[in-house]
């Protein structure tokens, strides 16, 4: 790994990082020089350390709740423990939605999605902000959707949650950007993961079904594909190093064209 990278010196923390967009976010950061922290709501997070570790770069994992605030501030305080500063928080954390109408979505699954996909990304942000104020800057990038920012079939706990990570994304950098802290969102569109597990939940044929499904919507839009994670994590990183210093509540949509098109599919 470059230590000497355009995230050199700096500790960014990965919250879902166990998986997906989050791994592929940790592993590209690493790369380019910065110590990661690895959240994750199982022990998914403690395997991509310990791969970031063999490929040569500090790590360290944890267990948390990001919707749980004793959870995400015994985040924080460990995260110090282990490096001394934090610098760089993506917020990527987040669940898919129940694919029901309004009507037929039951309180407890609204209220779950906007606790992990809105709540969790309020309260890092929360209490990571503070460490930023101290030492003279920082930088978030939020993991939102194509999905905030457009109307989509069944799905209006996961769209109302993910337009409140795009609102809250371009409140924040009002807010904070004479403090040197930018904070910016990328929207993906359709993306080649397994969030939350659900391929597996599917069983090999429902799994291979449903992403048929996705390759499909997906082979409508500008670009004709789905995108690796990979694809994702760049964005993520250059939204993270000085190379997009002159950016703040800026709204990234990594979609392929998804949404310059009346192709709406299937949530990521």
């Amino acid at each position: 790994m470059a230590q000497n990278g355009r995230l050199g010196g700096k500790v960014v923390l990965v919250t879902g990082g166990g998986s997906g967009i989050g791994r592929a976010t940790a592993l590209r950061c690493a790369e380019d020089g910065a110590s990661i922290v690895v959240v994750d709501q199982n022990s998914s997070g403690a395997d991509v350390a310990k791969e970031l570790t063999e490929l040569g770069a500090m790590a360290t994992s944890q267990i948390r709740d990001i919707s749980n605030s004793d959870d995400v501030q015994a985040m924080v305080g460990e995260a110090l423990e282990s490096f001394g500063h934090l610098d760089i928080l993506v917020n990527n954390a987040g669940v898919g939605g129940s694919g029901q109408r309004l009507h037929e979505l039951s309180i407890e699954e609204w209220d779950r999605t906007i606790a992990v996909n809105l709540r969790g990304q309020f309260l890092c942000a929360k209490f990571i902000i503070p460490l930023f104020l101290q030492s003279g800057g920082g930088a978030i990038v939020n993991v939102a959707s194509t999905y905030g920012i457009t109307g989509a079939p069944r799905s209006p706990e996961y769209c109302a949650s993910k337009g409140g990570v795009v609102a809250l994304t371009r409140q924040l950098a009002v807010d904070y950007g004479s403090d040197g802290i930018r904070i910016n969102a990328v929207c993906p569109g359709y993306i080649n993961t397994d969030m939350g597990g659900r391929r597996a939940a599917l069983g090999p044929a429902g799994a291979a079904a449903a992403n048929a499904a996705r390759e499909a919507h997906a082979a409508l839009q500008p670009l004709g594909r789905q995108a690796d994670a990979r694809e994702v994590a760049n964005v993520i990183a250059f939204l993270a190093s000085e190379e997009s210093s002159f950016m703040t509540g800026s709204i990234v949509t990594v979609d392929g064209g998804c949404t310059a098109t009346f192709n709406h599919g299937l949530p990521e």
